[in-house]
């Protein structure tokens, strides 16, 4: 394998549950394969210091949240995210301070990607493993994210990340990245996702979520849930023995001044600020911190000064992101009725604007009617699109949800986009929002007309 392109023609032939709509859950997602694959790569996740991030809400900003944190604190952190907004790339990234005498620049949106060279490297590496593998293991073949997670644990291992922040996938009990062992964990706010694959109820979803809690030693942040959720994750820690600190009842945040503060059994952060928009953004900081504060019963200190600097510095795009003014063009992946809500909050509390033009495409499998009835009383004007990918509904069918609005229905992102900029005048704000895949290729397309 020699270019980059090899690399990623091999790595998407595997299977690729981001792109399908039904497929039985328990029977393609096989912990069993995950295991019995790292195995034959000599275990590179036992070398690692995990933390691990489940949840439905806020993943993602609480994994970079915490890995920020750490990099303030001068160490060098591995941190693995999905889905992608643009490449694949962006999912392994190390993140650390520059050396001495190195001159500082400005950090990249995604600072600390695994080059194009390492993916390369890497992939020919692993690529006569896992052909062996798939040919001869009883447990079906490898997908796509099982792959570029023993990826990323190999990368992680052989550039000596002091600490490894994972986010689950799908779920968590059966998920590639529950084939770790984590210093801590954390549950981000659970809502209502993937249904027909995770469970109909918050119980039975918590159930899954949950199931990243393993052991006896692990320390577990949970955010504020609703009863069946929380009932769930104090049951799975009694069961295992693992310490649970709650925010609402062990962990505390409130609004303060410009910014906000986070206290706790211990220690208390005053006047916090974190570079993401939207007051959700605050809860999502409070489990960091208390991700951070876990790894205090594993001898590990972080200053205030790194978590105050880590919360102030963090990037996360796509998620209530500032891409463009007059007007105003925001993106946000908000995939189901509760992220929805968070996005119509934020915007109304950020930002002045005259009317708001609403680009909307969602998947076949989320829940389209409380995205839609989220967003509806917010938009002026909505276009409904679609990504480039086989789970995205047809904008017809999102436009029943909107019958009393003026609206647009195009064929895809670029159309939406270009109609929306044509509608929009200068005080007027542009939210492209309802798929992390509409997203990226929004952001995609922005950033290359971008001057």
């Amino acid at each position: 394998m020699h270019t980059y392109k090899e690399a990623q023609n091999y790595l998407e032939s595997f299977i690729n549950y981001e792109r399908r709509v039904r497929y039985p859950y328990k029977a393609s997602f096989k912990l069993e394969r995950m295991q019995e694959f790292l195995k034959e790569l000599g275990q590179p996740q036992k070398d690692l210091n995990c933390i691990h991030i489940a949840g439905t809400k806020g993943k993602g900003s609480t994994c970079a949240f915490i890995a920020y944190i750490l990099k303030e604190a001068r160490y060098r952190v591995g941190l693995y995210t999905s889905p992608h907004l643009v490449t694949f790339r962006e999912r392994i990234r190390i993140l650390e301070q520059p050396s001495a005498g190195t001159p500082s620049c400005p950090s990249p949106e995604f600072e600390g990607m695994i080059s194009e060279e390492e993916v390369v490297d890497f992939v020919s590496r692993l690529r006569p493993l896992a052909d062996r593998f798939s040919q001869k293991n009883p447990y079906g073949p490898l997908s796509f994210f099982e792959i570029y997670t023993a990826l990323a644990f190999i990368y992680f291992k052989e550039k000596k990340v002091d600490f490894a922040v994972l986010e689950t996938g799908l779920g968590g009990r059966l998920d590639a990245t529950n084939t770790i062992d984590a210093l801590v964990c954390a549950i981000t706010p659970i809502s209502y996702e993937h249904t027909q694959k995770l469970g109909n109820t918050l119980s039975e979803i918590a159930q899954e979520k949950a199931g990243i809690i393993r052991n006896q030693k692990l320390m577990v942040i949970s955010a504020p849930q609703e009863k069946e959720a929380s009932e769930v994750i104090r049951n799975r820690c009694r069961q295992v023995k693992a310490q649970l600190y709650e925010v609402g009842r062990d962990i505390f945040y409130e609004k303060s001044g410009l910014g906000f503060r986070v206290w706790g059994r211990g220690y208390s952060f005053p006047e916090l600020k974190v570079g993401l928009i939207g007051e959700h953004q605050m809860v999502n900081a409070t489990v960091a911190i208390g991700a951070i504060q876990g790894l205090k019963n594993k001898g590990i200190e972080i200053s205030e000064e790194a978590v105050r600097n880590g919360l102030a510095q963090t990037k996360w795009p796509g998620r209530c992101e500032v891409v463009a003014r007059n007007p105003w063009v925001v993106l946000d992946g908000a995939q189901n009725r509760a992220s929805a809500l968070a996005i119509k909050e934020a915007v109304r509390k950020s930002f002045q604007y005259a009317k708001l033009f609403l680009i909307l495409g969602v998947s076949k499998d989320k829940d389209i009617k409380g995205i839609c009835e989220e967003l509806y009383d917010l938009t002026d004007m909505v276009v409904l699109t679609k990504a480039d990918n086989p789970r995205a509904v047809h904008p017809a069918i999102l436009a029943r949800y909107f019958k009393n609005k003026p609206r647009h229905l195009t064929q895809n992102v670029k159309d939406g986009l270009i109609k929306a900029q044509v509608l929009a005048n200068k005080e007027d704000l542009i939210l492209i929002t309802g798929s992390l895949f509409v997203v990226g290729e929004a952001r995609s397309l922005l950033k290359k007309d971008a001057p």
